[in-house]
């Protein structure tokens, strides 16, 4: 059975108490789950949060991202070998909060290029990286679901046929794929398509307008979107993934400029547009 999430980035992207009245009112408004971003952070906080999170019945994900000193695909072996402890400490961290998937594009290094097209030694680089991350995080009971991006934020994965092509290059039961309506809105020729072709590996999923502002109040085509979930027989997380300038260092690292919708309109209208469809759609 499907479950329905929020990213709290709307609001901020430090794990902390300050989150808990939020997380109360998700809670309140229905929610399943809350997804946390993973990134300067300490074990004490993940575990105050994932604990008060238990404590009110809010099960957890989380999202990361890799810098360019860490980079999953760098030509330097020792940035890659970094790569690797790093994924290994987001992955410890999400163990901390209690996080039941780890996602985003950790297959290389957020808005960094190389002014060309990936390379299939690229591939096979983040294949390795990845691999390695998957039994770790099997052990601490961690599904790893690696993200595509848009173009404006990375080059190796944009679309979800270079997902699964990397995705089969891991080749581990742990490491599965996630698709977000965001990304495939620039991306995709048809957004059922692409999720016929992630399907047999699809384990997450974000709804995400195409502005980043609240699901339903763009042209994201979500009755195209949750036929195809229903159709590949999905049942893992809907987590809404909204943006806004809250958090002004996180806002410029992602190129927010504007406030695309209030975060509780995303919050309310969002839970209420994905109960309708998933009614429509028998998922």
């Amino acid at each position: 059975m499907t479950k329905i999430g929020f990213n709290v980035l709307a609001w901020s992207a430090e794990i902390s108490p300050k989150l808990f009245p939020i997380l109360d009112r998700l809670k309140q408004i229905g929610y399943d789950g809350a997804e946390f971003f993973i990134g300067d952070t300490t074990t004490e906080s993940c575990r105050e949060v994932g604990a008060y999170c238990k404590r009110i019945g809010l099960e957890v994900t989380a999202v990361t991202v890799m810098g360019a000193d860490a980079n999953p695909i760098s030509p330097d072996p020792l940035v890659r070998q970094k790569s690797k402890e790093k994924l290994n400490w987001v992955i410890d961290r999400a163990a901390d909060l209690g996080a039941q998937v780890l996602c985003g594009p950790f297959h290389s290094a957020f808005a960094t290029f190389v002014a060309r097209a990936p390379i299939e030694e690229e591939y096979h680089w983040a294949a390795e990286v990845l691999r390695e991350a998957g039994p770790y995080a099997e052990k601490l009971g961690i599904l790893l679901t690696p993200e595509a991006l848009n173009r404006f934020e990375c080059y190796l994965a944009n679309t979800m046929g270079q997902l699964d092509h990397l995705l089969a290059l891991v080749n581990h039961p742990n490491v599965q794929g996630m698709f977000d309506t965001h990304h495939a809105n620039m991306e995709e020729k048809k957004l059922g398509l692409a999720i016929q072709q992630i399907g047999p590996r699809l384990r997450h999923v974000h709804i995400s307008e195409n502005d980043r502002g609240t699901p339903g109040s763009g042209h994201v085509d979500f009755d195209e979107t949750f036929a195809a979930l229903k159709k590949v027989g999905y049942t893992g997380w809907l987590t809404i993934e909204g943006f806004s300038r809250n958090d002004p260092d996180f806002a410029n690292a992602i190129g927010v400029w504007r406030e695309f919708s209030a975060p509780w309109e995303m919050a309310e209208q969002g839970y209420q547009l994905i109960h309708e469809m998933c009614a429509k759609h028998n998922l």
